[in-house]
């Protein structure tokens, strides 16, 4: 099924539990040619990186005003949540994230982003890009805003748009609970966040019932030597040997200690000492990325990665004093996304009877992808749903199996999503979701 023939479908009357209501896809496909393809070029040319979505978020603030949203803005720094107020229902949410990527943009797109930024947490001038797709994100949430404003007579409730800051350095949703908005703004009776994937093709949506994201902790090991001439290695502490016998140990981790059906996964992503060809240093310096599908995962990683660190210090002679040190980021850390199953089944039906069976799948995941908006949701319990929408048309796949270019994957300089086929979807399927729950 093509795109355009699942849009089609939609324009169909969707009968609900106790209400029915029509959902004019045409409308949201004209809003999007004439408004909101014009609005998505605009956002993928000025990226922002985390926790600098300043001008990112006064668009968003003024275009959510526009259609009625009481918008309250510099939410956990950069963060907005906008209201718009319906009668009586359910407190629904819907976030989109907004931030881009340090990576410089080689798609060869004409709208490609040359942007460059200082990077509010580094200090560093960086080259930024929508490498992930959030512009998508963000042009469907005001596209959501424009469609549920102009169709108030079919639903009763309370809408609640939240654009979130730094999802890619997992720290952006915490901030924003940090600030307390379910306190200030009410707490949602159901979440709901949708991600387009460049590895699924346009026009579908997969959605999966309990975990669908990793939970996520950066991990600091800093190791303690003692230096000493390269000539005269007896007389030191080699920092170096020991952090690679660390390295090394630390491999034993998931694949001795985890059941072989429990995800999990432990990476070395950068490994820092020394400064001179015959000079042992005194200190190095491991950062680690550890993912997983459950806290007691998390957990038992965790307190792995401590203990095998100290006790290779201990091996290697170290003083009490001088073992490894292992420090779990407290500001990039994300618990797994858990979706209701409840939820799931209901919107799948709904989803399903739409677009068509054959279009909404449930594939799990293959990879350990993190993501923050868990915490908006776990601790408090509420009902959610993360869902993913194709991205890419499906001639770029088959192309790709006839020995074409490969369908480039997110954080990728190559990056580039179908916003033809993608936004006007995003709305779609949040549209139809957020129909379910609030329509009359």
């Amino acid at each position: 099924m093509t795109i355009r023939t699942a849009i089609m479908l939609l324009t169909c009357v969707l009968t609900f539990n106790t209400f029915s209501a029509t959902i004019s896809s045409d409308k949201i496909q004209q809003d999007y040619q004439s408004y909101l393809k014009p609005l998505f070029i605009h956002f993928h040319q000025n990226p922002e990186l985390s926790m600098g979505e300043v001008k990112t978020a006064a668009r968003l603030a003024r275009e959510l005003r526009g259609q009625g949203f009481t918008v309250h803005e510099k939410i956990g720094e950069t963060g907005l949540v906008a209201l718009l107020k319906n009668g009586p229902g359910p407190l629904v949410m819907m976030r989109a994230d907004m931030d881009g990527l340090p990576v410089k943009e080689d798609s060869g797109l004409e709208y490609a982003s040359t942007m460059e930024q200082v990077d509010p947490i580094t200090n560093e001038l960086r080259p930024t890009m929508h490498a992930c797709g959030h512009d998508v994100h963000i042009t469907s949430l005001v596209g959501t805003a424009r469609y549920m404003a102009s169709h108030r007579s079919d639903w009763s409730g309370t809408l609640m748009l939240i654009a979130q800051p730094a999802e890619e350095r997992i720290m952006g949703a915490r901030k924003m609970m940090q600030d307390n908005i379910w306190q200030r703004f009410g707490k949602p009776d159901y979440a709901l966040a949708f991600h387009v994937g460049a590895e699924l093709e346009t026009g579908k949506i997969n959605v999966v019932s309990g975990p669908v994201s990793a939970g996520s902790n950066s991990v600091d090991i800093i190791i303690h030597g003692v230096g000493a001439h390269g000539a005269s290695p007896h007389k030191g502490k080699d920092p170096i040997v020991l952090g690679s016998q660390i390295v090394m140990a630390l491999q034993t981790l998931v694949s001795r200690e985890l059941g072989p059906k429990e995800p999990g996964v432990v990476t070395v992503g950068a490994f820092n000492s020394g400064f001179k060809h015959n000079i042992i240093p005194d200190k190095a310096h491991l950062q680690l990325t550890v993912r997983n599908a459950s806290i007691e995962t998390r957990d038992k990683l965790l307190s792995g990665i401590k203990r095998i660190a100290e006790n290779m210090g201990r091996a290697a002679g170290l003083p009490e004093d001088k073992l490894p040190e292992v420090n779990v980021s407290l500001e990039e850390g994300t618990p797994p996304q858990i979706n209701d199953q409840e939820l799931t089944s209901q919107l799948r039906t709904t989803w399903q009877t739409a677009i068509g069976e054959s279009m909404v799948i449930a594939k799990p995941s293959s990879g350990m992808g993190a993501e923050d908006f868990p915490y908006f949701v776990n601790e408090q319990n509420i009902p959610s749903v993360y869902w993913v929408i194709g991205g890419t048309p499906k001639a770029a796949f088959d192309a790709e199996k006839n020995g074409g270019p490969a369908v480039p994957s997110h954080h990728s300089p190559f990056f580039k999503i179908d916003p033809d086929g993608s936004v006007a979807f995003g709305v779609q399927t949040t549209v139809l979701a957020l129909m379910e729950l609030m329509g009359k």
